[in-house]
């Protein structure tokens, strides 16, 4: 079928999934914004406190460890919703116990439970839109990122009241039982049951090199995102001479650029082919780093950052998709390798950044994002099939 004419239908269960992702992305969000403010609480070190980063990372790796059994016997349906299910657990244990090994369970069991979620309903997403099923993904993580930023702005408002920040963490099982309570009867009809999509699978041969090279450039992609998340504030007030406090309004342009990618990046999916607009992606995201990089001053810091923030938002969804086309029609096991390699990033690109942070300065440690996106697009353009 031509790219041309491709078309995205956004029946009740692409709905569904979209709106389980957003309610994905407040938990995702939320801790990621309390954790500040969570160790400010429980008075604890910049390492002590980046444990729950890793808690997340494990538990992201774990879910991907144990989804295609949970698949298998279950099916996606019960994993997502059981998984958004074990995910608020975490989040309210984080909420009403306010000590160092609850809040560590809790974003580690958030993370697997979530992650369980979020990687089955995207191959079911993927599945059920077959061609178009770039531009859901897509799509579904532009819905994602409006939700995680109203979420940062609204514990960013609750934590200066008498609330405090963690009333706001109540929103995310709030939102998942009006989810379930609305919409729970409703699924993507031609879905396998449990256990058949083994059963289809059994005859498939084995995933090739093209599969593995995808999961190295999935890897790359969320390693250089987190990159960003984590170290961008420390660069930015290190070129500008800005406060780190005011340098971190940088991410509000980075997270501002990455919700306008993703939503106009499920238009370009429609239209281009995934591989070119994957390099076409990576390339965006290289030129605003090097904006990024060179600025001195805060116009331009904040223009970099945006642009980079347009690049990066496609590169998850578009490597996600590529990992899935190139599974040989196992979308499980791709859903399932999927959180493996993003979960082994998220552990892995920011310490190695911080490592060479402290031993040639930020801005030379930021040498590393470049060195991501170089081997990422080397991936891209080798795994891509001959025509």
């Amino acid at each position: 079928m031509p790219t041309a004419e491709v078309r995205l239908t956004r029946d009740a269960p692409t709905w569904l999934i979209y709106l389980q992702l957003g309610t994905f992305a407040t938990f995702l969000y939320g801790l990621s914004a309390a954790l500040p403010l969570l160790r400010q609480d429980q008075q604890l070190s910049n390492a002590v406190a980046g444990l729950h980063g890793t808690a997340l990372a494990a538990g992201t790796i774990l879910a991907g460890l144990a989804l295609p059994a949970l698949c298998r016997r279950y099916g996606r349906r019960a994993v997502t919703w059981g998984g958004l299910a074990g995910m608020n657990a975490g989040v309210v244990l984080v909420m009403l116990v306010p000590v160092l090994p609850a809040t560590l369970l809790g974003y580690g069991l958030a993370g697997a439970f979530g992650s369980a979620a979020l990687y089955a309903s995207m191959a079911a997403l993927s599945d059920h839109h077959g061609p178009a099923g770039p531009a859901a993904i897509s799509e579904a993580n532009g819905v994602a990122v409006a939700f995680g930023i109203a979420m940062s702005f609204l514990l960013s408002v609750v934590a200066g009241t008498v609330l405090g920040w963690r009333a706001t963490l109540l929103l995310t099982p709030l939102l998942t039982v009006a989810l379930a309570l609305s919409m729970g009867r409703i699924w993507i009809p031609a879905e396998h049951r449990p256990g058949a999509a083994s059963a289809a699978a059994s005859g498939r041969p084995r995933p090739g090199w093209r599969f593995h090279l995808a999961g190295g450039v999935l890897f790359c992609c969320v390693a250089l995102e987190f990159c960003f998340n984590l170290w961008a504030a420390a660069l930015f007030a290190g070129n500008t001479g800005l406060s780190v406090a005011a340098a971190a309004t940088g991410l509000t342009a980075f997270t501002a650029g990455m919700a306008v990618g993703r939503f106009t990046g499920g238009r370009l999916a429609l239209r281009l082919p995934p591989d070119r607009l994957f390099v076409g992606a990576l390339l965006l995201a290289g030129a605003g780093w090097l904006i990024f990089w060179l600025s001195s001053s805060p116009l331009l810091g904040y223009a970099g950052l945006a642009i980079t923030g347009l690049g990066v938002a496609l590169h998850f969804p578009l490597g996600l998709a590529a990992l899935i086309t190139h599974s040989g029609g196992r979308s499980d096991l791709a859903s399932a390798v999927a959180p493996v390699c993003s979960g082994a990033a998220v552990a892995v690109g920011p310490l190695a950044l911080g490592a060479l942070a402290d031993g040639f300065g930020t801005r030379y440690a930021f040498l590393l994002v470049p060195v991501f996106i170089g081997l990422a697009i080397g991936g891209v353009i080798t795994a891509r099939p001959r025509a």
